[in-house]
């Protein structure tokens, strides 16, 4: 891996489940909860969103082509990479965490790293940017007063690798761009828009957001449709057509092959409660 320090990818590493786009939470009773943010203004390209909880029970992980820095209370910092299937935790006791969320080929030019290497992967920050760096991150984290002020800190590391990072790939961005407007759009037409062949676009997208266009357009499909099943009570065929897909068995089929369940159960389960106000 070549990123802004040293690095040796390792995996095993506990990644986020307070994240957005972690479909099924199952809490035991107990002071849980979950408050995403919207990134500041100056931080919106390259970030998605932020994020404090403090979360017990399981959870399971669904894709969503991006890339997280994360605090636990345990005093680790990790950066998340991009995952191909989702992947469930159970946490046996009440663990604060802090995180942000690339937005999916931000993280590339900002950390100036092939995201491939982190697919499916959870990296301790000193891996990549060496022990100096992240010991002096995590002596932060853990003496900050709250959340809030975790957050701005983490905030505050995206700002400066944002202001440094490098040209964007605009390959990257047209592919972000088509698929955000429409997670429909195929490679082909991908391509075409891209200007490159298919094999130059495949390349290009593994190094900006940990994998091919075909992966990248299917999780962020899936992805679609659990925004949309969160805004309205539409059956899962309407869902289905309305996210870009065939028809409901084609939303199926991918549904277990990346979340490993059926559409059904992934949007029946319960959100994370938000944490009350002034937390």
């Amino acid at each position: 891996m070549t990123g802004r320090g040293r690095s040796a990818a390792t995996t095993g590493a506990w990644s986020a489940p307070a994240a957005a786009s972690a479909a099924e939470w199952i809490a035991p009773a107990g002071d849980t909860w979950y408050r995403p943010a919207p990134p500041p203004v100056d931080l919106a390209g390259g970030l998605a969103v932020g994020w404090a909880a403090r979360m017990a029970g399981r959870y399971r992980l669904v894709p969503d082509g991006s890339v997280e820095l994360l605090w636990l209370d345990t005093g680790a910092v990790w950066l998340c990479g991009p995952e191909t299937t989702a992947w469930q935790t159970d946490l046996p006791r009440p663990v604060e965490a802090v995180g942000i969320r690339f937005r999916p080929g931000q993280a590339a030019a900002a950390l100036r790293l092939d995201v491939a290497e982190l697919r499916d992967r959870r990296v301790p920050v000193d891996d990549v940017f060496g022990a100096r760096f992240a010991r002096r991150l995590a002596d932060q984290l853990d003496t900050a007063r709250d959340p809030s002020a975790r957050l701005d800190l983490l905030h505050g590391t995206a700002r400066g690798w944002l202001a440094e990072a490098a040209e964007p790939d605009p390959v990257a961005a047209t592919v972000a761009g088509l698929l955000g407007a429409d997670p429909a759009t195929s490679v082909t037409e991908l391509a075409d828009e891209a200007g490159r062949s298919g094999r130059q676009l495949h390349r290009r997208c593994q190094a900006a957001f940990g994998y091919g266009p075909a992966t990248l357009r299917r999780i962020l499909r899936l992805q679609r449709f659990l925004a949309l099943a969160r805004r309205t009570d539409a059956g899962l065929a309407t869902l289905a057509v309305l996210a870009g897909y065939t028809d409901q068995p084609h939303l199926s089929r991918d549904c277990r092959q990346i979340a490993g369940v059926s559409p059904a159960v992934l949007v029946g389960a319960r959100p994370a409660p938000l944490a009350p106000a002034g937390r």
